[in-house]
């Protein structure tokens, strides 16, 4: 389980790729390493790895196909910053939402406005999960906790708004027009949708 609140902003140190399976190793400073084991889990970009090994700083995760193709892991590179948050304790306060570092998918940047003190994001994405997405509600994008500034359905678009807290925390400082980035849909919501949908399919079924 996660909270959405990244926890540190890092660049990937070494990356091993093989068919089907990236290894990609991270230096973590010394409050992440705490009781850090491996088999823990971590969010990377909001994606839930286990870690492999640790070797002092450094620590190890491998990238499975299907991690590759949902997400955008498969574009790190040695010095790729990336969002990172430990796994939360049961007693830790949720300062976002609830996440399970599983992605539905990546959503491209379409634009990228920027202002004194603001940032506002407008994304295309896949309709198959954008139905899941509404108008101030949460979504978690590279694993952070946002809120949705503003959704447009017909052109499968969703725009999110970016404080310097945020911006001087997070990887979105870099980003800019093409990049991809990992979603996260807010999981109560998908369950909601998905049962009206199948409460609806089968009355509809039953008239037949």
């Amino acid at each position: 389980m996660y909270t959405g609140i990244v926890q540190a902003c890092l660049p990937i140190a070494e990356v091993e790729k093989k068919t089907g399976l990236y290894t990609f190793y991270l230096d973590f400073p010394e409050p992440l390493l705490e009781a850090l084991e491996t088999g823990a889990s971590v969010a990377v970009n909001g994606v839930c790895f286990t870690v492999t090994s640790i070797n002092g700083h450094r620590v190890s995760f491998d990238a499975i196909s299907e991690t590759l193709a949902l997400s955008n892991i498969s574009d790190i590179e040695p010095g790729t910053m990336v969002n990172i948050e430990r796994s939360a304790k049961p007693d830790a306060e949720v300062g976002g939402h609830i996440l399970s570092g599983h992605v539905v998918g990546s959503a491209r940047i379409r634009a990228c406005e920027v202002s004194e003190n603001n940032k506002r994001l407008t994304f295309v994405a896949d309709p198959h999960w954008l139905k899941f997405v509404f108008e101030k509600g949460f979504l978690a994008v590279n694993g952070c906790s946002l809120t949705v500034a503003a959704l447009d359905r017909e052109k499968a678009e969703f725009a999110i708004n970016l404080i310097p807290e945020t911006l001087e925390r997070t990887n979105f400082q870099l980003l800019d027009v093409g990049d991809e980035v990992n979603i996260e849909v807010e999981s109560q919501t998908q369950v909601i949708v998905e049962t009206v949908e199948r409460i609806m399919a089968e009355r509809y079924d039953a008239r037949l």
